[in-house]
């Protein structure tokens, strides 16, 4: 157990065992609470403190989970959990990972991501769907809709041709300064071109593909969605609109089940076999298995 694991787990036992004493009392800080909710409280206590003791198998009972449900708010605001594990998982990467090696900075990031902190990148069950659109669409030109910390970017430069770009559109600066640092550690930065805006910002970052980085009419081949899931059909739309799309290009979207996209999987439903045909991949939320996802793969018929 590392020193950290072992701190939480002191920790919680700490807690717990207050916890318990605490129920025998007739208040706790002056509040009357019922003995069920506090012995449920110390029962999660010490489940998380038996999990991180035997290498937290339960990503439900991790304790940076927890700290991550804690953090929505803030990841809402800023696509940062907030304690600072997205400037981790770099520090890790380029301590642990062999330098100009994709495939192992891939797995130091599953690594992280299991052993380390959760983080919202699509992971490697997903990631392997993503893998297998690409390679069989061979796109040149492709476009990311949420670098977060460049995870699946790193997958897509791995497996798209040599002479490809990728083009990834990130909110946060500091999201993309850390996807940067990764992707030089990984030998791809220069495939890689990150843009920090939105597709929504008032034409700026629309404006700065179609003038800096050349996007016009038929020109992009493949699509990956994977930012605000209310976005995902007002920025396919905004694609269309300019009508950068090409007849056959790929659109992938994740995390369509879950936490949830239903607006744009109507829409590809709708549109099936007019303007779209779409495969559903039944799948599940990063880096567990209770969870589950859905991984939309829609080729644009034009």
């Amino acid at each position: 157990m590392s020193k950290h694991s072992a701190a939480i787990v002191a920790s919680a036992v700490s807690a717990a065992s207050s916890i318990m004493l605490a129920a025998r009392r007739p208040a706790v800080f002056g509040l009357r609470l019922p003995r069920a909710a506090l012995a449920a409280v110390a029962a999660i206590a010490l489940a998380i403190a038996a999990n991180e003791s035997v290498g937290k198998p339960v990503m439900f009972l991790r304790w940076s989970y927890v700290r991550f449900l804690f953090g929505l708010r803030h990841m809402g605001a800023t696509w940062q959990v907030g304690d600072g594990r997205e400037q981790a998982l770099a520090d890790y990467v380029c301590a642990h990972a062999r330098r100009n090696d994709i495939d192992d900075v891939i797995r130091a990031i599953d690594e992280f991501c299991y052993t380390k902190s959760y983080l919202i990148n699509i992971g490697d069950e997903k990631g392997r769907i993503l893998d297998r659109a690409v390679a069989a669409a061979q796109p040149r030109r492709l476009l990311e809709l949420g670098t977060y910390c460049g995870y699946s970017a790193l997958r897509m430069a791995r497996v798209m041709p040599a002479d490809a770009v990728l083009y990834s559109i990130e909110f946060n600066a500091a999201n993309a300064a850390v996807a940067r640092r990764i992707w030089d550690h990984a030998g791809v930065g220069d495939r890689i071109v990150v843009i920090v805006g939105t597709l929504g910002d008032d034409g700026k970052t629309l404006g700065a593909l179609a003038g800096e980085h050349e996007f016009s009419p038929g020109t992009l081949d493949f699509a990956f969605l994977d930012h605000e899931k209310d976005e995902y059909l007002p920025d396919l739309h905004r694609i269309l609109d300019q009508a950068w799309l090409r007849p056959g290009a790929v659109v992938v979207a994740d995390n369509v089940k879950y936490p949830g996209a239903p607006e744009y999987r109507a829409f590809m439903r709708r549109h099936e076999g007019t303007r779209w045909t779409t495969r559903e991949h039944r799948t599940h939320a990063e880096y567990q298995k209770v969870l589950k996802d859905l991984v939309l793969e829609s080729t644009y018929l034009g």
